[in-house]
């Protein structure tokens, strides 16, 4: 595991905001855009205006085995309050929607710009505002698709794969690459 990098390799604080979450509806959904977040090398989610227990045990019985100890799910959040937050302090705010401009265009100066990025996602139509106070509207393509997927694709082009090789020291648990098995290890300390 030579080609290990941590969270802090990656040079940035990345933290995603999470709109529109409806619980009986989107619980794994969200779930799954906090498991991309983490093992792509985001710090934390923090979900609009609902506590969910139910994510957030998900997600902590992920960090527990997988590691991961850093990330946070914050949740019952205003978004406003989390948007104006991270202004003050100058970081970015990046809304993943497919209306935006292509993300090609744009990802070379989120790279060379942003130290601190907010990124949001939305589960049900987003409210115009959230278009006004981004400061990068950003689009993976522009045909409807996942949150999910369009958060793994902007971390992924925002870390050029390195998060890869993101490595968490404090899992209990690692997945052996192999062609043709499943193999996981259990970490010897």
């Amino acid at each position: 595991m030579s080609s290990c990098i941590s969270v802090e390799d990656l040079k940035k604080h990345v933290y995603v905001l999470r709109l529109g979450h409806r619980p009986q509806r989107d619980r794994r959904v969200t779930t799954h855009v906090a498991l991309v977040a983490r093992a792509f090398g985001a710090r934390g989610i923090y979900i609009a205006n609902v506590i969910d227990k139910n994510v957030k045990q998900s997600v902590d019985k992920v960090i527990k085995r997988w590691g991961g100890s850093y990330f946070e799910v914050i949740d019952g959040v205003n978004p406003f309050e989390i948007i104006k937050q991270y202004k003050k302090e100058k970081s970015c705010i990046v809304h993943l929607t497919m209306y935006g401009l292509p993300i090609d265009k744009a990802i070379t100066n989120i790279i060379e710009e942003c130290e601190k990025i907010l990124v949001i996602v939305g589960a049900e139509k987003v409210e115009r505002v959230f278009y006004e106070l981004a400061d990068y509207n950003i689009a993976i393509g522009n045909q409807p698709h996942s949150e999910v997927s369009a958060l793994a694709l902007f971390l992924d082009r925002l870390w050029q794969g390195r998060e890869m090789n993101l490595c968490f020291p404090d899992a209990k648990y690692y997945i052996v690459p192999s062609a043709k098995d499943k193999m996981v290890k259990r970490v010897e300390r």
